[in-house]
């Protein structure tokens, strides 16, 4: 699809067909789109804004609406697997949040109004405005201008919303059976490789969620922008226009990912308040604006709204001197860890540059804050920061690393039955949670653990991501879809429990 602009400046969009003459009078944006994913699991998505003349507002309603109308199909799977039926038995949950996100909302678009010129406000309106595209472009709406409110309560909204809404869930009070189709449980691994031999660095994310979310699309956008992080490619979701993984690569040769921070102090709650930017929004200011890891923390740190906390790792390879040993002691590698009220970021390089390695795994170092002590104390070392089954893992198996292959070897590795680490107090004595890449599925429905995490339930590793120091030259990264097997059985939705009751129109049969 590409978006044109005729000679009384009225723009209007049409299906671009290989090898016809475009029929754009004047360019500005495009969109190339191709549907994979009962061939390797994924989608594509490149979006580009051809003019640097249109001002970013512009480039984000155009880049939304050329996506949005091309994903349409897909993106209508998506919404039935995540999004319909929400808000079924939670109505005044509903309430509470719509009239949280519409304040939010004008809260963003007051200081948009007060700062017409401030670089954060104007990356914001940005994103806003790519959000009205995506809508409009969903509904083939060119300028539909659709009302505040009917924006905060649109079903492509939400999808927004899959990262931050999980705190958002607990804040308003959602009932807690009814919250893991949108929003999984947010947990992944991640691992940043440093070979001995300084010959390359590595660097991985494992995504953790319901299977429901298994409509993948990658995604690189191009805008017209002199930003670092003009250009960016992640691993994403039909109409999602942040990662929600996360997994990003950009320009400024920065890959950036998190796993997600659970918060047990309710404490906390009270400074999530609608005075603030959501995190999906944040993302891509930082994304956009950021040349290094200090700069995209301290920009990410802005109006933090305490929702979707995660650790983030982001790794600078503009400062990585391949095969050389005198590597400045700082600037290759930031982490930034979010609560409500909290962050706290610093420079991580002489870590990464001792150990050979950096470990993510939904586990704070934060404790004090979060009350992750207390689960420590109640449930024991699988709750603690450097004793959980995942760090005892990356700690035997990192050095298992050399190449492109056996990293992703261990990203994807579970061996949950023979594997000690994965062993647990349960019935049987192991679970499938246990490992790299989790595969809750595999518990049995009638085993007995501690805790629910350690069960069944519809949760696993659904995918695997990884650069390198030559891939990010091209913000390119090697990705797998689906579920992991080998040892473990392949995902196969003809055979699971969970076929009639977790909803996955358009993935495929059969995740091999």
């Amino acid at each position: 699809f590409g978006l044109c602009e005729n000679e009384a400046g009225a723009w209007y969009y049409f299906r671009d067909y290989e090898g016809q003459e475009s029929a754009c009078q004047k360019e500005v944006a495009k969109v190339k789109y191709s549907n994979q994913i009962n061939e390797t699991g994924w989608a594509f998505v490149e979006v580009e804004i051809a003019q640097r003349m249109i001002p970013p507002y512009k480039q984000g309603y155009a880049a939304g609406f050329v996506e949005g109308r091309a994903t349409r199909d897909l993106i209508r799977l998506h919404l039935s697997n995540t999004v319909d039926g929400f808000c079924d038995g939670a109505a005044h949950f509903c309430e509470d949040l719509n009239e949280y996100l519409l304040s939010n909302y004008l809260w963003m678009m007051d200081n948009i109004a007060s700062y017409p010129e401030d670089r954060y406000w104007l990356q914001v309106n940005m994103t806003l405005n790519q959000l009205m595209g995506m809508i409009d472009g969903y509904e083939g709406k060119l300028g539909q201008n659709l009302g505040i409110e009917q924006i905060v309560t649109h079903p492509i909204y939400l999808i927004q919303l899959a990262g931050d809404i999980e705190d958002l869930a607990v804040k308003f009070g959602k009932p807690e059976t009814q919250r893991s189709q949108l929003t999984g449980t947010g947990h992944c691994s991640a691992l940043v490789k440093l070979l001995p031999d300084m010959s390359d660095i590595y660097f991985s994310h494992v995504t953790w969620a319901s299977y429901s979310s298994m409509l993948r699309m990658q995604k690189r956008y191009t805008f017209a922008l002199g930003e670092p992080g003009r250009s960016y490619a992640f691993s994403s979701y039909p109409a999602s226009i942040s990662s929600v993984d996360d997994f990003i690569v950009t320009s400024a040769r920065l890959a950036i990912l998190e796993t997600t921070i659970s918060n047990y102090n309710e404490r906390l709650l009270r400074f999530m308040t609608p005075s603030s930017v959501l995190c999906w929004v944040r993302t891509q200011v930082a994304h956009r604006l950021s040349s290094s890891g200090l700069q995209w923390a301290k920009i990410f740190s802005k109006f933090n709204s305490g929702t979707y906390n995660n650790q983030w790792s982001i790794l600078d390879y503009k400062m990585f001197r391949k095969g050389r040993e005198d590597h400045p002691s700082h600037g290759l590698l930031h982490v930034l860890e979010q609560l409500p009220n909290h962050t706290a970021h610093a420079d991580m390089t002489h870590v990464l540059l001792r150990n050979f390695y950096w470990p993510s795994y939904n586990t704070p170092q934060i404790f004090k804050w979060s009350d992750g002590d207390k689960m420590v104390k109640k449930f024991g070392d699988w709750y603690s920061y450097d004793r959980t089954p995942r760090a005892r893992i990356f700690r035997r198996d990192h050095g298992s690393v050399v190449d492109m292959d056996s990293m992703i070897k261990l990203m994807r590795s579970n061996n949950y039955t023979k594997d000690p680490l994965s062993r647990c107090d349960c019935n049987p004595p192991y679970s499938a949670e246990n490992a790299i890449s989790c595969r809750s599925d595999l518990n049995p429905e009638n085993g007995t653990y501690p805790f629910p995490s350690l069960g069944y339930r519809d949760h696993g590793a659904t995918d695997m991501k990884v650069t390198n120091s030559r891939l990010i030259e091209t913000l390119s990264f090697t990705a797998i879809a689906g579920p992991t097997h080998d040892p473990t059985p392949v995902f196969d939705w003809s055979t699971t429990p969970f076929e009639s009751i977790v909803p996955h129109n358009g993935q495929p049969t059969r995740w091999t």
